[in-house]
């Protein structure tokens, strides 16, 4: 979906990338050829030369800063091996009144969970090696909740929050009934845990109860690792409902 993406593109904007769709212009190499760009040809060719460079450099962060945010998601799969699934524990809805007590990071070179006490501190320094971040309402709850304990903390360039993304194809509502709803994603060995059974969970694990940390990390990782296969299934949707049929006539890329 990246390289039929034009929004980036100064002087196109989502209806002349609709049309350019409906013509069969489906590629960063088919823009250069594209009819209608009369007096922009020099100026979309340079915007064209600095893609490619951007995609061949995996440069996530020069996408970011020129999409509109809502459709950072179609930097995926273009960098999948740079993206971080994020999901975050904490005592409180409220960074004021509360604390982050476990923070699991899911990602093509591992999956990784941080806890409080242990070595939370250690997760700004790892965050910076991934250029896509993907939460599910992430940009309203945990970037901001991270943000108030840890000042320093710099999430990736690109954010993808699953929860807008999933409503954009008809699915609304918390994550785990969208799961159930699509029947995707597992969460063995953590079946019936909820929200507020997590800052339960946290408390028994203060009173000395390891077992109950366990479960939580694993309630954590399930909320995290499932991200994943959602933001395959969104992405397919969208790409197929954005994208129309190439024009008779026209080679299908």
């Amino acid at each position: 979906m990246l390289r039929a993406t034009f929004l980036h593109i100064e002087g196109i904007g989502p209806a002349r990338e609709a049309s350019l769709w409906r013509l069969g212009v489906r590629d960063w190499s088919d823009l250069l050829l594209a009819p209608g760009l009369d007096g922009q040809r020099a100026r979309v060719t340079e915007a064209v030369r600095e893609s490619e460079t951007a995609l061949a450099s995996a440069d996530a962060a020069w996408f970011g800063h020129r999409l509109p945010r809502a459709e950072h998601w179609r930097l995926y799969p273009a960098f999948a091996k740079t993206t971080a699934y994020l999901d975050i524990e904490t005592t409180s809805l409220s960074p004021y009144e509360g604390y982050v007590t476990v923070v699991t990071v899911h990602a093509a070179d591992g999956t990784r969970s941080f806890v409080r006490g242990e070595d939370l501190e250690e997760l700004p320094a790892y965050l910076r090696r991934y250029q896509v971040l993907v939460t599910f309402n992430g940009s309203l709850f945990d970037v901001p909740f991270l943000q108030v304990h840890y000042p320093g903390i710099v999430p990736p360039p690109a954010h993808i929050d699953l929860r807008f993304l999933l409503y954009r194809i008809g699915q609304a509502g918390g994550l785990k009934r969208i799961e159930e709803r699509l029947g995707i994603g597992s969460r063995a060995g953590v079946e019936g845990v909820k929200g507020l059974d997590a800052v339960r969970l946290w408390e028994e694990y203060r009173r000395g109860n390891r077992a109950s940390l366990e479960r939580l990390v694993n309630y954590n990782r399930a909320d995290t690792i499932n991200l994943e296969p959602l933001l395959r299934h969104a992405v397919r949707e969208l790409t197929s409902r954005l994208l129309p049929p190439v024009p008779k006539g026209v080679p299908a890329r």
